[in-house]
């Protein structure tokens, strides 16, 4: 068993490589083996940045700053809609024991 640590990349790297990929007319192999990147996290990443491109989610971490922000606000979003839940329970509970 090897004892090598997983690298991680931030979002903006991701999309750089997206961009050389698209723009440059680059092929994935050709850039993987450039850049020592694996050929899957690379097709992912396309993958991703496809479907931000059509405005649907997509299934990883989101790659534009645009999308980053989305997700965010719907987790908060999410967040509030069930506080929202368990204030109108407790209204209706504190409403039963004044009655």
């Amino acid at each position: 068993m090897t004892n090598t640590k997983r690298r991680v990349f931030d979002a903006s790297f991701k999309l750089q490589v997206v961009q050389m990929i698209r723009s440059q007319g680059l092929g994935i192999g050709e850039v993987c083996r450039d850049m020592k990147l694996g050929e899957t996290a690379v097709r992912r990443w396309l993958a991703q940045a496809d479907a931000e491109q059509l405005g649907q989610p997509g299934i990883g971490k989101p790659l534009t700053a645009e999308h980053q922000r989305i997700r965010q606000l719907e987790a908060e979003n999410k967040q509030l809609r069930g506080d929202v839940e368990v204030l109108k329970k407790a209204s209706a509970f504190f409403a039963r024991e004044l009655r």
